[in-house]
């Protein structure tokens, strides 16, 4: 009996996996599993500011432009063109807002007003110059200056708000009851629970691409080392799953997707403080720290260490003539003695002084925590792990409330811009937010302005070569990340993430079309 409800499982496993849906066929719910859960109200203003909470937020809302696997693909606009310092729309006629509305270019005009007035996290407003519909369903958005990365940034991560709802919101991120959900997107929010995690969509059968194949979806939490039972139980229909049960998965018959190396993990450093604002220090604690042994017994493997220019060594704009800062304690204590540090027992001390560190970790970075510590400890550095949530982290790294923190987060796939959300001021608890070093904004502010691809990589090669120098952030590692699913939906990667950058493949057109 065992064997045959074995032979049975499998089978029933083979079924699932048999492949994607027909056109003509549609999926009554859709199970996405996520070790997470909660990511915020999904409305522009109510979400999380990470990438799940992003992409929860826009199965509700759309952007002018989208990406799928393949590039850029028309949303709200029908069609584009450049026209000097300008881009101009031509929006679809057939596009509703999600109560009846008709959709048309004043919403757009609004929406660019409305986040000058209201910063949208984002999206960096300051290269618009402003907006101006030239019709109904016709938009010309004037820049201050050539932006290289405007589809990216701005027509292809902004969300449209509903100028009908949203012109008499003075606080959009209290604006959290029913109205504040109306978009032009695929689907409507059933249900949100904030406790538990979950999420219910239905699917917007009047939606401007057609009525969407999966007519729900639903979102639940499932920890990361539950994943895989979850998919075999049948509890889920897709997951990230861990590394070391992707080949077992696919093997079971389950589609799996490896991702590309868009997740960077990486150590803040509270650089506006003392020691941490004197560059030896931070490039002695990054001499102290074995890359290679952190991807290999860490990541068991899976991953690949991080140029100290923050690109991964595979990326196209990596550049690989950065300081390597290889695995060298000997290096760190000549820069500690250097700053007046002197080794006085087991710990380096100053004035009597040992030099302690307290770094935040999560309990899904704990692992690498420790083997970090080890590393520091054997150089001297006198280190204490606080184990945080990763709220609480995100928190404290925005309130300069640290000294190091264990830091991961997407982007690295997308436009080279990420460099500026990454490390200049002004951004998030992503960002090193550094101003010390003019040379470097200097090269920021140029490699966004540079319309030409090669004299913009040549940019972007300094501005990895001055970094690499200042390390306001230690880049670490890249680890690899898969997906796997049932097969009922044609899932992937985006070309380049999601929006601005967002390596999870999760993108609503799967679920369209």
């Amino acid at each position: 009996m065992k064997k045959i409800l074995s032979l049975f499982a499998g089978f029933l496993i083979l079924v699932l996996c048999s492949g994607s849906l027909a056109a003509d066929e549609t999926v009554d719910v859709l199970t996405i599993a996520d070790s997470t859960g909660d990511w915020g109200f999904p409305s522009p203003y109510g979400h999380y500011s990470r990438g799940p909470g992003y992409v929860r937020m826009s199965l509700i809302f759309d952007t002018l432009v989208w990406k799928d696997q393949n590039g850029y693909v028309p949303a709200l606009a029908e069609s584009w063109q450049m026209d000097g310092d300008a881009y101009v729309f031509n929006l679809r006629k057939n596009a509703t807002w999600q109560d009846g509305e008709p959709f048309t270019a004043k919403d757009v005009v609004f929406t660019v007003n409305y986040i000058k007035e209201h910063p949208y996290q984002w999206v960096n407003s300051e290269p618009i110059k402003n907006a101006e519909a030239l019709d109904d369903y016709t938009v010309k958005l004037n820049l201050n200056r050539s932006y290289a990365p405007f589809l990216d940034m701005v027509a292809g991560t902004l969300p449209i708000l509903p100028e009908h709802i949203y012109k008499d919101v003075s606080d959009p991120a209290q604006f959290q009851d029913d109205k504040a959900l109306i978009g032009t997107g695929p689907y409507r929010l059933l249900d949100y629970d904030k406790a538990q995690g979950t999420y219910l969509y239905e699917a917007y059968d009047g939606y401007y691409l057609g009525a969407p194949k999966v007519k729900q979806l639903k979102y639940v939490k499932v920890s990361s080392e539950m994943s895989a039972a979850a998919l075999e139980k049948g509890d889920a229909d897709a997951a990230s799953v861990p590394a070391e049960v992707a080949e077992s998965l696919k093997k079971k018959g389950f589609k799996v997707l490896k991702g590309t190396r868009d997740g960077i993990t990486k150590i803040m450093v509270n650089h506006k403080k003392e020691p941490f604002s004197d560059v030896r220090l931070r490039q002695a604690i990054y001499y102290a720290i074995d890359r290679r042994s952190l991807v290999d017994t860490a990541l068991r493997g899976y991953g690949i260490i991080a140029s100290p220019g923050l690109f991964a060594p595979d990326s196209e704009w990596c550049n690989p003539d950065v300081e390597e800062y290889a695995y060298d304690p000997s290096k760190a204590g000549g820069l500690l003695g250097d700053m007046g540090y002197a080794r006085d027992g087991q710990y380096f001390s100053k004035n009597g002084q040992p030099l302690e560190l307290e770094m935040l970790v999560t309990s899904t970075s704990e692992r690498a925590g420790e083997l970090i510590k080890q590393h520091l400890e054997q150089a001297g550095f006198k280190v204490t792990l606080r184990s945080v949530d990763a709220k609480t982290l995100d928190s404290l790294v925005g309130e300069w409330d640290f000294d190091l923190a264990l830091n991961s987060h997407g982007g690295m796939g997308g436009d080279p811009e990420i460099l500026n959300r990454i490390i200049g001021e002004g951004y998030t608890f992503n960002s090193a937010r550094y101003t010390a070093d003019p040379e470097l904004n200097d090269l920021l502010s140029e490699e966004v302005s540079e319309m030409d691809p090669a004299k913009r990589k040549e940019l972007v090669d300094e501005v990895q070569e001055v970094y690499a120098q200042d390390l306001p952030a230690l880049p670490l590692y890249y680890s690899d990340s898969y997906w796997a699913s049932v097969g009922k939906v044609d899932m992937y990667y985006t070309k380049q993430g999601i929006a601005n950058g967002i390596p999870i493949a999760q993108n609503k057109l799967s679920f369209v079309r």
